[in-house]
């Protein structure tokens, strides 16, 4: 846990240093990211270091007060109704910005002249303000619709979950609980068919430059290779979250039919959080501008101020208007020169 709250707060830090530091990422697209990396980072700033907390305090207290709760323990209650809809709204948010990421790459790629009329800066801001607006309010929706669901530290996950306050089932549970999953598996559906019309016009495109008997790798590098790259890139980041939701969603199912499953569900919470760290991995393997920033970002010349860098020393130059004067002089005025 430890390690995943450096992995997680520090690969995030430096994504944000260097979508919000270079010039080059000041587009939809690294707005877009730096929303990924936003929703990515209180994980590891809150939601793992709470369990770290809890975890550290039954060591400490032993065995005989696992799981041992008092209504007036403040610290142990309240921590728990935000840790639970943080990381769930931080999880909707990274996966519909998942989907805005493909919708922006798709756009580009199939109607690359109306991009910059399409894709603007403040409509992407819009976009991003609506999705985190739309995920909390979810990740909020079985608190306030329903009174058979609260929050509860769960010892198996060691995570705050959310958990039914009686047994008897009620239809209002499936209504409420599998909106997460049908919600994700949705959007994530989504983003595999736009990934997939995206390379097919990438494809259809390299055969006709094939077809005018031209070079088609080089042809296809100079005009669309930013395209191709970040398409996959988006493709890999959709393949490694549905990777990594996956399992999550066949607890949430198992939940509601009444299966704890407790052994899967550690392995299940704790691989989506761990996906809060792969997406700055994904970024230094396949994204060349993202690992040119880091290298600027750590580099000496930008960590140096301007007063410590050495200025270059030139010649002296020749003082040439004494002599631009006496060509003049002999011009215009040769008996005084």
């Amino acid at each position: 846990m430890v390690l995943l709250i450096v992995t997680i707060t520090l690969g995030n830090v430096v994504s944000l240093l260097v979508f919000l530091r270079t010039k080059q990422h000041r587009t939809s697209q690294g707005f877009l990211k730096t929303s990924l990396a936003l929703a990515d980072l209180p994980v590891g700033l809150l939601v793992v270091p709470y369990s770290v907390y809890r975890e550290a305090r039954h060591i400490v207290y032993g065995l005989e007060n696992y799981g041992e709760e008092t209504p007036s323990d403040l610290i142990s209650i309240i921590p728990c109704f935000i840790m639970g809809p943080l990381f769930a709204g931080c999880t909707f948010v990274s996966i519909s910005t998942i989907f805005l990421l493909s919708v922006e790459r798709s756009i580009a790629v199939l109607r690359p002249l109306h991009k910059k009329v399409v894709i603007t800066r403040k409509r992407t801001g819009y976009l991003i303000i609506i999705s985190w607006f739309i995920s909390f309010l979810l990740a909020m929706m079985p608190l306030l619709f329903s009174r058979d669901i609260t929050l509860e530290y769960n010892f198996c996950s060691k995570m705050c979950n959310y958990a039914f306050t009686s047994n008897q089932p009620q239809g209002s549970r499936w209504n409420i609980m599998l909106l997460f999953p049908v919600f994700d598996f949705s959007l994530l559906g989504s983003t595999f068919i736009i990934n997939f019309i995206t390379f097919a016009a990438i494809r259809q495109y390299c055969k006709l430059r094939k077809q005018l008997e031209m070079d088609a790798q080089s042809t296809c590098s100079k005009v669309s290779f930013s395209d191709i790259t970040a398409a996959k890139t988006i493709g890999i980041l959709t393949f490694a979250f549905s990777a990594s939701f996956g399992p999550i969603a066949v607890f949430v199912v198992g939940n509601v039919l009444g299966y704890s499953w407790c052994e899967f569900s550690f392995y299940a919470f704790w691989i989506l959080t761990s996906n809060s760290c792969w997406n700055v991995i994904i970024y230094s393997a396949r994204d060349i501008r993202f690992r040119q920033g880091v290298r600027e970002l750590f580099s000496k010349r930008v960590l140096k101020s301007p007063s410590q860098q050495q200025r270059p020393t030139f010649p002296p130059k020749e003082d040439s208007s004494s002599q631009c004067v006496a060509v003049l002089k002999e011009i215009f005025r040769p008996e005084t020169a």
